[in-house]
């Protein structure tokens, strides 16, 4: 403890040297302010990341897998959750601005953030101007936990009425998993055929994974 207190804290290395020199522990840290008796708030996000494994799991974890984690109580768990919907609508914002082609990590990254913590299996659209702009991002189907009914009619019907011009496709498998099965090149290729017939381009499909993600464009399947 004495050697941490020797080196600049979060909030001190985050003004002397930028937020980007900052560890995951040293952010965590930050948004959860104060740790518990007899533990610093640094072994606190510390344990945390070790415990889920990354910062990106701890930010979407289920409240149920916080409750049997000490320090960790709903006063806390509020900020985190604030700071993952911040970051959510960050990355909308974002996309609504500059072309997604221009910055597929940024795609990326606004689909894991909606997809990789959701229980059940979701279908999302992202729906593009000409210029590949997000217009809408719609959860369109949802299913079981391993499955769900995609209608691609209701997809193009759902284009035409935004005027958009392109569409990126995403679901989540709530196994962890992102390789994609039969079933969603299948889909996909449904979905691009009835596309084509109203001159809607799919750009690509992204399945996500805890963690990982699989573009069905950068595999060249698309």
């Amino acid at each position: 403890m004495q050697a941490m207190e020797k080196q600049l804290l979060p909030r001190e290395k985050l003004q002397k040297l930028g937020a980007s020199a900052l560890s995951d522990a040293e952010l965590l840290a930050l948004f959860l302010r104060t740790g518990v008796a007899g533990k610093h708030v640094l072994v606190l996000a510390a344990e945390l990341l070790e415990t889920f494994g990354s910062l990106y799991q701890v930010m979407t974890a289920d409240k149920t897998a916080f409750e049997d984690v000490k320090g960790v109580g709903t006063a806390k768990l509020t900020q985190l959750y604030a700071v993952a919907e911040l970051a959510r609508r960050y990355f909308n914002t974002q996309m609504m601005r500059e072309s997604v082609l221009t910055n597929p990590q940024m795609t990326q990254d606004f689909l894991q953030s909606m997809l990789a913590h959701q229980e059940r299996e979701i279908f999302m659209v992202l729906f593009l101007d000409n210029q590949h702009r997000l217009i809408s991002a719609q959860s369109m189907f949802s299913g079981s936990i391993n499955s769900v009914e995609v209608h691609p009619r209701e997809i193009v019907r759902e284009a035409l009425k935004l005027n958009a011009a392109a569409v990126i496709l995403a679901h989540n498998h709530p196994s962890g998993c992102a390789e994609p099965s039969g079933a969603d090149r299948a889909i996909t290729a449904r979905v691009h055929k009835a596309c084509l017939l109203m001159e809607v381009r799919v750009l690509d499909h992204v399945v996500v994974g805890k963690g990982e993600f699989v573009s069905f464009a950068q595999r060249g399947w698309i």
